[in-house]
């Protein structure tokens, strides 16, 4: 799976930072002040990318490390299911540990170290704390295939969010499904590793590889095999949204890692703007704000303020 087409990239909070600042961000996440990013290499390399899909119920959290590193104290209060989807992971607990393979897992609540090889990739699904009117059930034992289905479906889905409330409901329904998984042992009617036709799959594909391409509906029929009307209500029916819309949606996602990546004391939205298309910098902020759920410059912000805690700087 290459980093352009990754199903989270539209949740991208980080990317390229240096352990420090991966550190200040996982602190602020785990709200665990005393975890350690501890790189298990002599490389230069940056420590990775970290995405994040919030909900009421809980958080879908992807590590993408580019350099392996050891992440100590992260201290939850609640279980935390974990996905590999790239490269090796292992799990500490006082309980022992363990590798995190194809299916998934699920830890106790408690502390938990995290060893990541180069180019690990894991999921992580972090439940809210239960309060007393929503308290934990035990949980049952359940198949890490079932789960993995569970998210692999999540992840499908999100690729095609197109604004920051689908992202939310989406996040909520996976936490819930676990959940009821977890408390009942019952599967859902639809829970099957999702598959997208392949007509679908040529115009996503297209759409994602060639950043300069101008849309035009029938060349992208053309190159999926399939008439124009056929592609419109093919991906329509199989991802939510026409393929205009997913092309815009991934322009907006180019304009987004740019602005995750900016360093600068001033940083040009209008000109990465304007590089992906949009020539009105007010609609523009308009449809950022609706996919992302924060205007660009506030995710411009946030990049500026894990600096600041990685080297030690007063806000303000």
């Amino acid at each position: 799976m290459s980093c352009d087409s990754f199903e989270l990239d539209g949740f991208l909070r980080l990317n390229r930072a240096a352990v420090t600042e991966f550190q200040a961000a996982l602190r602020l996440l785990a709200a665990s002040p005393s975890l350690q990013c501890l790189p298990t290499d002599a490389s230069d390399a940056a420590a990775g990318a970290l995405y994040v899909v919030p909900s009421d119920l809980g958080s879908v959290v992807c590590l993408a490390v580019e350099r392996a590193l050891s992440i100590r104290g992260w201290d939850s209060r609640v279980p935390v299911w974990l996905r590999t989807l790239a490269g090796h992971v292992r799990v500490e607990q006082c309980c022992g540990s363990r590798e995190v393979r194809g299916g998934a897992c699920r830890t106790a609540p408690g502390s938990l170290t995290f060893h990541l090889a180069e180019g690990a990739r894991l999921i992580m699904i972090i439940p809210s704390e239960p309060t007393p009117m929503r308290p934990e059930p035990p949980p049952r034992s359940v198949s890490a295939s079932r789960v993995g289905c569970l998210i692999d479906q999540f992840l499908l889905q999100a690729r095609f969010f197109l604004d920051s409330r689908q992202a939310e409901t989406g996040a909520r329904q996976l936490i819930s499904r676990l959940l009821n998984l977890e408390s009942t042992g019952q599967v859902l009617p639809g829970q099957v590793r999702p598959t997208l036709d392949r007509r679908v799959k040529r115009a996503i594909e297209l759409i994602c590889s060639q950043q300069d391409w101008q849309f035009d509906l029938s060349e992208l029929a053309s190159h999926a095999g399939a008439s124009e009307r056929n592609l419109y209500y093919l991906m329509k029916r199989e991802t939510g949204v026409t393929p205009y819309r997913f092309y815009q949606h991934c322009r907006l996602v180019r304009v987004r890692r740019r602005l995750v990546d900016c360093q600068c004391e001033v940083p040009h939205i209008s000109h990465y703007a304007a590089d992906e298309g949009f020539s009105h910098l007010g609609r523009f902020a308009a449809l950022y704000r609706e996919h992302f759920g924060e205007l660009p410059s506030e995710t411009v912000q946030w990049r500026r303020m894990l600096l600041d805690k990685a080297t030690g700087k007063r806000a303000g």
